[in-house]
């Protein structure tokens, strides 16, 4: 138990921090929207290093149960069903539905052509949201308010709002660990490591990278409601293949061996992107060096990063 608390100081000390932030002068109605994105951001990267870290499911089409989710959230708006409790489950099953679908096709091939075709899905996603004219179309959807909570409307509070975003993050990365860390897990790494000797081990990796996905895409379709809510307003951009990328850049940033590692990649790009915008127009050129400076200096992401310095440190030790 002492070595589980050792081995996730780092993310229960960023939780904990995003906790007290409200309390810490970083109050405002705008900076508390900002980090809320950037945490509903965190829940879809996690599900996301949960794939390619575990998995080895390097995936173009994620945004795809983003957008599920989102527009769950829109057509129920529009029949007028707004209580989460009925919103936010269904927005998890559309894209467990969707993720459940395509990844029963894309997961009998694997490397750039499982890549490929999980980005086929996903613009798939996108022409036809981009075609639903009740739900706006191209222009997209604004909703006509933020989902209801047992027929109230606590969620349009920003400080609730963002304290429930931050609860449900905590959730999700207490379930990708738990499953990660499972039986479930470690067939999944073995599979990503050696699919034939595991097949010879008795286990068929494709029912479990299939329920992996599933529930990777389920916990996108939360996020995306959470979107939704954040930007009152829903449109087919949600699903493009560049916010998958983006998605992906995410856990790369922070580091696709630590689960935590989506959640900083989501707050390093939701701050940069603010910052940058400030600073130039195009501020979107520095996107791609950044990428590139990660990958050469930060092999194992922001998270990995610390974890190589401390281990330098306690080599240096050992030899003085």
């Amino acid at each position: 138990m002492r070595g589980w608390w050792r081995r996730q100081a780092v993310p229960l000390l960023l939780l904990g921090c995003l906790a007290i932030l409200p309390f810490a002068g970083v109050g405002s109605n705008f900076a508390l929207t900002l980090v809320s994105r950037g945490m509903i951001l965190g829940m879809a990267a996690v599900s996301l290093s949960l794939l390619v870290g575990a998995g080895g499911l390097i995936s173009l089409g994620h945004a795809a149960m983003l957008g599920v989710g989102a527009y769950t959230v829109a057509a129920l708006d529009l029949a007028g069903r707004t209580d989460a409790l009925v919103v936010f489950p269904a927005a998890m099953v559309a894209a467990g539905l969707f993720a459940l679908v395509t990844g029963a096709v894309s997961l009998r091939t694997s490397g750039v052509y499982f890549i490929m075709i999980t980005l086929a899905f996903g613009q798939m996603a996108y022409f036809t949201a981009a075609s639903l004219s009740l739900l706006g179309g191209d222009d997209g959807y604004t909703l006509f308010g933020r989902t209801a909570w047992l027929g109230g409307h606590a969620l349009e509070n920003r400080r609730i709002f963002y304290f429930v975003c931050l609860g449900l993050l905590v959730v999700v990365w207490m379930m990708c660990s738990a499953v990660r860390d499972s039986r479930f897990g470690r067939v999944l790494r073995a599979a990503k490591e050696n699919t034939t000797r595991t097949q010879a081990l008795g286990f068929s990796p494709y029912p479990y990278r299939l329920m992996a996905y599933v529930f990777a895409g389920a916990i996108t379709g939360l996020a995306g409601a959470l979107l939704a809510n954040a930007q009152e307003f829903v449109s087919p951009a949600t699903l493009a293949w560049p916010r998958s990328g983006d998605l992906l850049f995410m856990v790369i940033l922070g580091g696709a061996g630590q689960l935590y590692g989506g959640i900083l990649g989501a707050l390093a790009i939701v701050l940069l992107e603010e910052g940058l915008s400030h600073v130039m127009v195009y501020w979107k050129l520095l996107f791609g060096p950044l990428l590139v400076l990660s990958v050469l200096f930060l092999r194992e992401g922001i998270a990995g990063g610390r974890l190589t310095i401390g281990r330098g440190r306690r080599r240096v030790a050992a030899r003085t």
